[in-house]
């Protein structure tokens, strides 16, 4: 696996940003760029290689392409595939990490006293972040930035930035949940992993408990001590993630949305949902509306 890592002391330099959409089979072109390119995948799958390297990206995965090497389609995509993508320019030197050199930066980086003097990103070429509807979010919220009138371009250069830095910060938290860590940390890992698998079931702190063969009373205690939520929260947090998400990049109707995420109720999902974002869910699609769909 090779890293990216970049310096972001000062913002990166935002260039263009939007979403693909072909509705007929459909293979990339060939090029090769001068700037970064972020691309998320959506729906179906982009078939693209960069250099000698064959990328299958499914929808959640995310692939960097980097400036000066060819990339291109090395077969054609279903129909419906769909992706994010962003270019941006790096304002500081950048280098690739190997496996190793990765390993080695991250243990001291996760020292206490290191974290908060870190003022750099790291993002493998190709990985599938655990919480990707976090980073649809701020792609749309980048969207809307870009497409929108702001006075300054510096509105956009920052949440490209914030963007990349969540990225990185999951890559960071994927690392910290290898078999290297102690046995209660993957416990959690593996539950939290869980919860994200089935947010969008209607499950509960004793369907967890069940899953796991834990007393429930005893999980809840477990789950807040290493996370600081209690498990019953950090599962409605997850439903109003993915709840976003679908806000933002579909126009289904609240109540198929609150369906879909496991809330049979759609009054107790808008309560929920203003409760954690103190706001309703139409308000909160109404904020960010602008986008750009390129389509083939």
């Amino acid at each position: 696996m090779k890293v990216l890592r970049t310096g972001v002391e000062k913002p990166v330099e935002f260039l263009s940003c939007g979403q693909f959409y072909s509705d007929v089979p459909w293979t990339h072109d060939r090029r090769c760029l001068d700037s970064f390119e972020v691309i998320i995948g959506c729906e179906k799958c982009l078939y693209i290689s960069q250099g000698d390297v064959k990328y299958e990206v499914h929808p959640g995965d995310v692939l960097v392409l980097l400036p000066g090497v060819v990339h291109e389609g090395y077969q054609a995509c279903e129909e419906g595939v769909s992706f994010f993508w962003f270019h941006f320019l790096a304002n500081d030197s950048y280098s690739l990490l190997d496996e190793a050199e990765m390993q080695k930066e991250l243990a001291t980086l996760l020292q206490p006293e290191s974290q908060k003097r870190c003022s750099s990103v790291y993002l493998p070429l190709f990985f599938a972040p655990n919480s990707i509807e976090r980073a649809n979010i701020l792609f749309q919220q980048l969207q809307h930035i870009g497409m929108s009138n702001y006075y300054t371009l510096q509105a956009a250069h920052y949440t490209a930035t914030l963007l990349l830095i969540e990225l990185s910060d999951q890559m960071i938290n994927l690392y910290k949940s290898s078999p290297e860590t102690s046995q209660g940390d993957r416990s959690i890992a593996e539950i939290i992993e869980w919860v994200r698998i089935h947010a969008l079931r209607d499950i509960s702190l004793s369907d967890v408990a069940e899953h796991f063969k834990y007393n429930k009373h005893y999980l809840s205690r477990f789950f807040k001590k290493k996370t600081g939520l209690h498990l019953q929260e950090y599962i409605n947090l997850m439903k109003i993630s993915k709840a976003k998400d679908m806000l933002t990049r579909t126009s289904k109707s609240v109540k198929e949305i609150s369906e879909r995420v496991g809330v049979a109720d759609e009054k107790y999902f808008m309560r929920m949902f203003k409760k954690y974002e103190s706001m309703t869910p139409t308000e909160y699609r109404k904020a960010f509306y602008k986008i750009h769909l390129n389509n083939h």
